[in-house]
């Protein structure tokens, strides 16, 4: 493989190593482990409103705060944990957000009892098979995608929070769902 500075990849991975790696090693491989799900719906979830790179660094701090994203723990935390979380400089001390996380993470033990996995269920919305767009540049970058609206309204409706069609775009991204590496970047046809 060429040396990872000289590849071509998407332009927002550029700004530091820690966003390039990330995006040469994860960011739109196709992901079917339900674990993975949560922790980004954690992740995504705890973005809103601010950026990926602030998210990204506290990353750490969200799996050790967050029983390694495992949601069964996660949906057992009480009043007393959340307090301490609120106290945490490893992950937003966001109230709302952090306890939409133990919320959602109640609804997503349902899901899973409902359909088997998250995973099964998630993937529905892209009817089992990634979403290759075949984007040319940072223009032809959507916030929202009807996919994603579908995910997000049926969350919701499901009691999610945090989960705006925004958020689950860019899960649906992180999760190799849709495919959204430009042509010419070099894991554009590796996460295909």
């Amino acid at each position: 493989m060429k040396n990872k500075k000289n590849v071509v990849r998407c332009e927002w991975a550029n700004g530091s190593e820690m966003m390039a790696e990330y995006h040469d090693t994860e960011w739109g491989l196709p992901v079917h482990s339900d674990r993975q799900h949560f922790e980004f719906l954690i992740l995504e979830g705890a973005q809103a409103g601010l950026s990926w790179a602030t998210i990204l660094k506290r990353r750490k701090g969200y799996a050790k705060a967050f029983a390694n994203f495992d949601p069964k723990k996660v949906a057992k935390f009480t009043n007393a944990k959340i307090n301490s979380l609120l106290k945490d400089e490893g992950i937003i001390r966001n109230r709302l957000k952090v306890e939409s996380a133990i919320h959602n993470a109640k609804l997503f033990l349902d899901i899973q009892k409902e359909f088997g996995s998250f995973d099964k269920y998630a993937w529905q919305f892209v009817g089992g098979k990634q979403i290759n767009r075949k984007r040319k540049g940072m223009g032809d970058l959507q916030a929202t995608f009807a996919e994603s609206d579908s995910f997000s309204k049926d969350l919701k409706k499901r009691g999610f929070k945090f989960v705006g069609s925004t958020v689950i775009y860019a899960h649906m991204q992180a999760v190799g769902m849709i495919n959204d590496h430009t042509v010419k970047c070099f894991r554009h046809k590796a996460c295909s």
